[in-house]
């Protein structure tokens, strides 16, 4: 593969990746939804995050119940507290991390 092929690769990848992540956003800010729609989609972050966040705190395998990941749920724990008093995202990524990386070298 060339140089100029991989180039058009590369970009065709993004335009792939941003069109439908992008455009629905664009289009979305020109148009004015009933009330009812606009809050239900008030509350689709919160849905999506709960979803990820469960989905890292337990393992699932088939035929039995799901497992909780102690390491991951320890971690969790001082981040949503941060999340709940200041409600800054930076600052609960941060301790988040920082818990896990501690968690990992000590255990």
């Amino acid at each position: 593969m060339s140089n100029q092929q991989f180039f058009v690769l590369v970009i065709g990848c993004a335009v792939v990746t941003w069109v439908p992540r992008v455009l629905p956003f664009a289009i979305a800010n020109r148009l004015v939804f009933p009330k009812k729609f606009n809050q239900f989609l008030n509350y689709l972050p919160l849905c999506i995050l709960t979803a990820l966040l469960v989905q890292s705190l337990l393992v699932f395998r088939e035929g039995q119940w799901p497992l909780v990941k102690i390491p991951e749920l320890l971690a969790c724990l001082p981040a949503l507290v941060v999340g709940y008093y200041t409600k800054d995202l930076m600052k609960i990524v941060i301790v988040g991390i920082l818990c896990i990386a501690l968690l990992r070298i000590f255990l």
